[in-house]
């Protein structure tokens, strides 16, 4: 019962609906099915399957909600969560932000659902870990990876007529391959809605390259350098400033887009002109969520606002911030939701022409234990690892040992050289950039 159809799923949220006595009352369900398989030191360690399925409601009197969940769906167990929910709610004190819920919305229908992920099993999680660890084996590496699957639905309804319904699939992996003496590593990461698109033994192929080419790393003097930054390395700095352009941070003065003295930075420019950063939940390659109003990798529960494309940045200005309906209210402007993901324009170059590109610089596989440093100007903080490596006429020299670096993300797309073809990463589509004056702040003995 973990996967629920559309009909399914509305006849309980009407059966739920007709229990409910409160002003306003809204539901939603989601289950699905979740598998994994994780290996270590060449030997899978653990692998299970998880199915699981959770109703909500909110109840609401005035400006009082209160809400309950429940994972039995007899008729007496519905019921009684909505009483539950109900008797919260007269409880609660008033939220003096509150905004009625929506009525009938119109959603998108993006193509979020694979039948080829779907029907991942534990032989095919086997052969994954197998087609990873057999050829590190024969070349004494030591691989350690992890596999997600999942099988899912969501289903919102209110009393005000509001309804949607998706189902999405979605496989990740990531693979880390040590050499045997523990100074090389390297890592891949990848994920996709169609597991048809994943090929395990080429990922592993590129970690195993890039342990075996890092091992015996030299130390270079901390600076600033021209970087080569692989997605699996911007993708988190990216993902962070994203989750910055709230409209109330900025109007508040709390973040990177308010003015200093009042207002916010809507309309400036504040990139590289080459810089363009959207989300399209029809796109064919990101798919998203078709209802939102804060889920996903920004945050925040969803309270039926359809997705569309929007438009954050184009051409380095700032076209777009997202907005509470609470905030969006009190503005005057479009309630816009947060993205379910984000998708950066690129170039049509290689990561490999972007190398014979740079006369020196530094490529990074990916940046670990990112922290906030500054959120006004979004500087951050994290290491090098899994694979540095020193670039010189044209072509990588030599591993270096891995850095700490202090730079923020506007910083970074205002220092921007060059850029690859986007490629799906961390749940968006990114770049491989291309970056000069990247600030190395001192040396890390991590590998």
């Amino acid at each position: 019962m973990a996967i629920l159809s559309e009909e399914e799923a509305k006849r309980i949220i009407d059966k739920v609906l007709a229990f409910a006595k409160a002003d306003e009352t809204s539901v939603s369900i989601s289950g699905g099915r979740t598998g994994n398989i994780r290996y270590a030191r060449n030997t899978v360690s653990t692998s299970g399957e998880a199915n699981n399925l959770a109703l909500a409601v909110t109840a609401v009197y005035g400006k009082r909600s209160g809400s309950a969940t429940i994972n039995e769906f007899d008729d007496a167990s519905l019921e009684k969560t909505v009483r539950r929910a109900e008797e919260i709610a007269r409880l609660a004190p008033e939220n003096p932000e509150y905004v009625p819920m929506l009525g009938p919305q119109k959603y998108l229908e993006p193509n979020t659902y694979a039948e080829a992920t779907a029907k991942i099993d534990p032989d095919y999680r086997a052969k994954v870990a197998f087609d990873s660890i057999d050829p590190c084996a024969k070349k004494n590496l030591t691989a350690a990876g992890y596999l997600e699957d999942t099988t899912g639905f969501t289903a919102i309804g209110n009393s005000k007529g509001l309804f949607g319904y998706n189902r999405s699939t979605g496989v990740e992996f990531s693979v880390t391959v040590r050499t045997a003496d523990g100074t090389g590593s390297g890592y891949v990461a990848q994920d996709y809605n169609d597991t048809a698109k994943l090929n395990t033994k080429d990922a592993t192929n590129i970690a195993m390259q890039k342990a075996l080419a890092s091992t015996n790393a030299r130390a270079l003097e901390p600076g600033k350098y021209t970087v080569i930054l692989e997605p699996t390395a911007s993708v988190e700095l990216l993902q962070n400033m994203m989750g910055n352009m709230d409209a109330r941070s900025a109007d508040e003065g709390r973040s990177f887009l308010s003015k200093k003295g009042g207002g916010i930075r809507l309309g400036e420019k504040l990139f590289d002109e080459r810089i363009t950063i959207y989300s399209d939940p029809m796109n064919a390659e990101l798919p998203g969520t078709p209802f939102g109003g804060g889920g996903g990798r920004f945050g925040g529960g969803a309270d039926g606002r359809p997705q569309e494309k929007v438009v954050w940045v184009e051409n380095g200005v700032v076209k777009n911030m997202f907005y509470s309906r609470f905030w969006a209210e009190k503005k005057g402007v479009k309630a816009v939701p947060p993205p379910s993901g984000i998708i950066m324009q690129g170039g049509t170059q290689s990561l490999a022409d972007l190398i014979k590109s740079t006369q020196k610089g530094i490529l990074v596989t990916r940046f670990w234990y990112i922290r906030a440093v500054d959120p006004q100007t979004l500087l951050y903080t994290g290491l090098t690892r899994d694979g540095t490596f020193y670039i010189e006429n044209g072509q990588i020299k030599f591993p270096v040992k891995n850095f700490r670096f202090n730079e923020s993300p506007v910083i970074m797309l205002n220092n921007l050289e060059a850029m690859g073809r986007p490629v799906r990463a961390g749940g968006h589509l990114i770049p491989p950039m291309k970056i000069r004056d990247f600030t190395f702040t001192s040396l890390s003995d991590a590998v």
